[in-house]
C-alpha cells in the first residue's frame, strides 16, 4: 500500500524549493557578474540601472564594511543562526501558516542563504544591480537582497493587514 502524501510536509517541500531558487538564481548572476565584468566596472542597461561589480564586505548598505575583518564571521553566524530559524520556524507553519507568511520566509531565507555562500566563500558579498536617480546612486545589491527586502515586505503585510484575521473572524461568528 502507498502511503498518502502528508500535505503539510509537501508545503515546506515547496517553500524550501522556492529558497533554494532563489539561492540558485543568486550564485548563478553573481558567477555571470564576477566573470563577465570587470570589478567596479558598469554596463548599463538605461537611464537608471547598470549592471556593476562591487564588492561588499559588510551588511546593508556597506554597515561595517571597513570593520577590520570581524565582521566577516559575525555576519556568517548571524546568517546561519537566522537561516536555522527562518527554516523551523516554516516547518512549523507548515499546516496552518499562512501562504504569505511562508513565501516571505522563504525569500528572505533564500536570500540570507545566499549571501552567506558568499561570505564564507570570499568573504564578501557580490552586488551587482545599481540603479540612478539622477546623479544619486541607491547603494549596489543583488538577487539575494532583493529577495529578502521583497520577504520583509511580505512579512510586514502579513503582520500589518492579515495576521489575526481568521482569529477575528471566528469571534465574530460567536457574538
Amino acid at each position: 500500500m502507498i502511503p498518502k502524501s502528508d500535505p503539510g510536509n509537501s508545503r515546506f517541500v515547496v517553500w524550501m524549493a522556492v529558497a533554494l531558487i532563489v539561492v540558485v538564481a543568486d550564485q548563478v548572476t553573481k558567477r555571470a557578474i564576477i566573470e563577465f565584468i570587470e570589478l567596479y566596472g558598469r554596463v548599463p542597461l538605461n537611464s537608471v540601472v547598470n549592471l556593476t561589480h562591487q564588492r561588499n564586505t559588510g551588511a546593508a548598505f556597506s554597515f561595517l564594511a571597513d570593520a577590520g575583518g570581524w565582521q566577516r564571521w559575525f555576519f556568517v553566524a548571524l546568517a546561519s543562526l537566522v537561516s536555522v530559524v527562518i527554516g523551523i520556524w516554516v516547518w512549523r507553519i507548515r499546516y496552518q501558516g499562512p501562504a504569505i507568511l511562508a513565501a516571505g520566509l522563504a525569500l528572505v531565507l533564500g536570500g540570507a542563504v545566499g549571501n552567506l555562500i558568499d561570505r564564507i566563500l570570499h568573504g564578501y558579498v557580490t552586488d551587482f544591480i545599481q540603479v540612478w536617480f539622477g546623479d544619486w546612486a541607491f547603494p549596489s545589491f543583488n538577487v539575494a537582497d532583493a529577495a529578502i527586502t521583497v520577504g520583509a515586505a511580505l512579512l510586514i503585510i502579513e503582520s500589518l493587514f492579515l495576521s489575526g484575521r481568521d482569529a477575528a473572524k471566528s469571534s465574530d461568528r460567536e457574538v
